[in-house]
């Protein structure tokens, strides 16, 4: 009897694992032989809410002819689920298991028959309203690219990070940003590489799952970090070509370059902030604006390098850094090491058309109230 009870037990707890509406708790060892997904009481409180932040996406239009594919692999997908389609640009997701060694794994062969597989978001997305890079770029924001098979509180093979392609050119754009990523971490990173073998869709109750339950566990701080994705977001192509300038559109959008001192702001000296002219997201500060000599306006550094991508850029003959916004896959300019060597050495070289002007005594009535401390 007393083992029928356990028995009974053990099924009663393996029901709740996979169907209940959250995570269990498990003790050390038997989370340690599962590898299923725990989640410490002080961490939940902090991580639950009662609702999601909204998305951005639901009020573009996009072009769902030439959407394209990435796959990425970040512990738990629930939460990665969640924060990746609140990407401006992303049309939408579905969760599954990738890169394994058998074919139409269930949950459960991912935590019992070490099937191999990873947990995976697979996005699509319109590449004219965000870039590979963008999306990579907020990818890396929320796992820790360093830890091998651990993802949070979550332990295993199928909770390793991974990037997966579906076009080999874009191999090399990820190896140049998991590159650049290397430079702010100590420790090697570990975020696997591949072209995607397989994609098998996970089970109708994994799928959008924090959207039908609120409260579910997370490992991501959904309502922070989607703060910072989803305040600047970009328009589509069809309402830039209206807002737009052409030759902003030209800059911003096709990687043009405004000609040297003819441009709105290559000698502008007023105290305030420059914005990304598409999205509005700030990028610079006019005290770290100088005269380079160069006819374009030139920066020393932006108000937070997090806003801003550099992409290898190959074209006319020359090695050169491009400098984009985050938010906005905007062209900005180019980045160079001639800049003042006592305040770092960099010259961001930014073009006009580019930037949009947010003078200091305005700041506070246009939402950009909480930079004001740059001038104090």
């Amino acid at each position: 009897m007393k083992n029928m009870m356990i028995v009974a037990v053990i099924i009663g707890l393996l029901g709740m694992i996979f169907y209940g509406s959250a995570r269990m708790k498990l003790t050390k060892e038997v989370s340690e032989k599962m590898e299923v997904k725990v989640m410490d009481p002080s961490v939940s409180a902090a991580l639950m809410s009662d609702h999601l932040p909204s998305n951005p996406n639901n009020q573009l239009e996009f072009d769902t002819d030439n959407l394209k594919d990435i796959y990425l692999a970040g512990g738990c997908f629930w939460g990665l689920e969640a924060y990746l389609t609140r990407i401006s640009g992303v049309y939408d997701a579905t969760v599954g298991y990738a890169n394994g060694q058998t074919e139409n794994p269930s949950y459960e062969d991912l935590i019992y028959r070490d099937s191999g597989h990873a947990e995976t978001v697979h996005l699509r997305y319109d590449p004219n309203l965000v870039s590979l890079e963008t999306i990579i770029s907020y990818y890396f924001k929320v796992i820790d690219p360093t830890s091998l098979n651990k993802q949070g509180n979550d332990r295993g093979t199928q909770y390793r990070t991974g990037i997966y392609f579906t076009d080999e050119k874009e191999e090399a754009v990820i190896m140049g940003l998991i590159e650049k990523e290397q430079m702010d971490y100590k420790n090697k990173i570990v975020v696997e590489v591949q072209a995607l073998t397989h994609y098998y869709l996970a089970e109708e109750y994994h799928q959008d799952y924090l959207e039908k339950n609120p409260n579910g566990y997370c490992h991501i701080d959904i309502n922070v970090v989607t703060e910072e994705v989803s305040n600047y977001v970009k328009p589509s192509d069809s309402v830039l070509k209206e807002e737009l300038t052409d030759l902003q559109y030209e800059v911003t959008q096709e990687g043009g370059t405004e000609r040297p001192f003819d441009n709105e702001y290559w000698d502008h000296k007023e105290k305030g902030i420059y914005v990304d002219v598409v999205t509005g997201e700030p990028l610079f500060s006019s005290k770290d604006k100088y005269d380079s000599g160069t006819g374009w306006p030139s920066f020393t550094k932006p108000i937070e390098e997090s806003s801003i991508m550099e992409v290898e850029d190959k074209t006319l003959g020359m090695n050169r850094t491009e400098v984009k916004s985050l938010s906005g896959d905007t062209h900005l300019g180019h980045l160079f090491d001639d800049g003042p060597k006592d305040e770092g050495g960099l010259r961001y070289c930014v073009n006009s058309a580019s930037l949009r002007f947010v003078p200091y005594e305005d700041m506070e009535e246009l939402g950009y109230g909480h930079l004001l401390y740059l001038f104090e």
